[in-house]
Parts: C-alpha cells; structure tokens; sequence
C-alpha cells in the first residue's frame, strides 16, 4: 500500500479500461504502478503509439542528481517512467540495507513536480517471488573497483536493472556518471543479453562546496562531510596534473593516495586509473581514461571520478 499521505503527489494505478492516451490527457499526478505486469501493459502500448520511453532507475531518497536525470529524459522522451526500489540484493550482510535512506512520499511531490508520467515502485515479494534463483553477473568487469571491494554487488545490479529493463521496456535508461564502473558493468551486460535500450550516461551533479551528490551524503556528520570534500579536491589536483602533462598512472596514483592518506577521517577504499569500458588499470591517463576514488568518510563510503581530457 501507498503510505498516508502520498495521494498528493501521486495516485494508485486506474481501472485497465482508461489507457494510457487518456490518462495523460487528463492526468494531475504521477502514476503508481505497483506489479510488473501492469507495467508491462503501459509499456506495450506506450510503443505501439511509438512513443520514446526515457527510463530513470533510481533507490529513492531523490536529490539533485536523481532529477537531472529525469530532466535529461524530459528533454528527449516523450513518455517519462521512474522507478523506486531499494534492490536488497546488491547489499552485502554488512551494508546500510536496512538504514538506507526511504523517503516516498517527498520523492513522489519530487516526481510529480518534473512531470514525471509514471512511477514503477515494486515491493521485494514483486520483484524477488518466492523460488526467484536466477541471477545476472557479468563476470570479470564485475570484479573490478567497486566489484572488487564489495563481492556480489554488481551481480545485484545487474540483476536488478535486467528485471526493471524487462518490466519498464525503456527506449532510453539515464544513469549518473558518478556510478562510473555501475554505467561499464551495465553497458556491458546491455551488450552481450541484446536489450534493445540505449543507456545514456549524465554528467556528476556536484553540490556547491564541490561533493558529489549522494543519498549516502545524508549519513554524514557536518565534520565527516568537511573531511569528504577531499574527494574533490584531490580529483581536481590530478586533472591538474594531467592538463600539466603528468599522464602516466604510477605517478597520478602515487600523489593522489600521499594526498588521501594525509587527511583525517578519510580511509582509501581504492585510487585507480581505467579503462572506462572495461574498467582495467592503464599505464597512462589517454583521453577518455576513467580516475576513480572510493573512499570511506567515518562509516559512509563515497565514490567520485573524472573523465581525462
């Protein structure tokens, strides 16, 4: 059931008989669809009309970032659908699933107020039935950066966006740069399984002190959150570096760890100069090399990167 409240901003599926051209011709509010296979039925007649599905995945708890994103769609798709899900299965045992920030009801005024034409918000039982054993992993690229630190994850993703691709039927998927190696796994497993989605990858959404936005950003303490400006910073001393022609990885990698590890609170996950295809370590930052850092900021752990010029 919806939580109290939420019929503000968003409403319940209507009866099958009303379709989908009618119901946007009169509608005042986003609309919910709970089960896969009503969203499927939007779906098919959103493409027989030849209409263009822009698709925005997201765990809730929407910021900034979340909406550039369903603005991008806006932009270039006719029909707009977003999705709230916090996936369990890309949590590890000692992961944040159960404190993970859910906030429904102002994600749907969120929603509503970026025109938004349908939310798909499944619960687990919908999307994980029981006897539900199937899993997708893209082996290897998988394994790497945040693969490598948080065994499984990607495996979860993975899984999770094939069901939502199957459920939504999207023309087009929007994903934060930000999940750089989350946007290489994806781009390959929509590769080898032949999903007929585009996916669109969207520039970092920074918050003005520098940190790139986040729903984990709300766990930070104001102290932890001064200490996770680092992130940034170093980033940008080694775009420095590199506009300076200093490119060969040893060297880049070396001063951004002697960075990191002099400041207080901050413990380096990885710093790692790869390939953004394939997410393998490089000798030198080419154009279009992908400069990642996951770092945790007291029991928060934070991502940011940059593309190399």
């Amino acid at each position: 059931m919806l939580e109290v409240g939420c019929e503000v901003a968003c409403r319940l599926l209507p009866p099958r008989r009303e379709t989908i051209s009618n119901w946007k011709r009169s509608r005042t509010s986003v609309r919910v669809v709970k089960t896969i296979a009503e969203m499927q039925s939007i779906s098919r007649e959103l493409r027989m009309r030849g209409s263009v599905i822009g698709f925005v995945p997201t765990m809730g708890a929407l910021h900034e970032g979340h909406l550039s994103l369903v603005r991008r769609a806006r932009s270039e798709c006719d029909t707009v659908v977003a999705s709230i899900f916090v996936n369990p299965l890309q949590f590890g045992p000692s992961e944040d699933f159960a404190k993970y920030p859910r906030t429904f009801e102002a994600d749907c005024r969120s929603l509503k107020a970026e025109g938004v034409d349908v939310l798909f918000a499944p619960d687990v039982a919908e999307m994980y039935p029981n006897g539900s054993v199937t899993t997708v992993t893209v082996s290897e690229i998988g394994d790497r950066l945040d693969g490598a630190s948080r065994p499984g994850h990607f495996t979860g993703v993975a899984t999770v966006v094939a069901k939502l691709f199957h459920a939504v039927g999207p023309t087009r998927a929007y994903f934060g740069q930000k999940d750089a190696a989350q946007l290489a796994v994806l781009r390959q497993m929509v590769q080898d399984m032949n999903f007929d989605v585009e996916l669109v990858g969207c520039a970092i959404v920074r918050d003005r002190d520098g940190l790139a936005l986040s729903s984990r950003n709300k766990y930070l303490s104001q102290t932890e959150r001064e200490h996770a400006l680092v992130l940034h910073r170093i980033l940008l001393e080694l775009e420095q570096m590199i506009a300076k022609g200093e490119r060969r990885s040893t060297q880049l990698v070396r001063a951004g760890l002697e960075a990191l590890n002099a400041e207080t609170g901050i413990r380096v996950d990885y710093l790692a100069l790869v390939d953004a295809r394939t997410l393998l370590p490089v000798p030198s930052a080419a154009t279009g090399t992908l400069i990642a850092v996951a770092a945790y900021v007291g029991s928060t752990r934070l991502i940011d990167n940059f593309i190399a010029t």
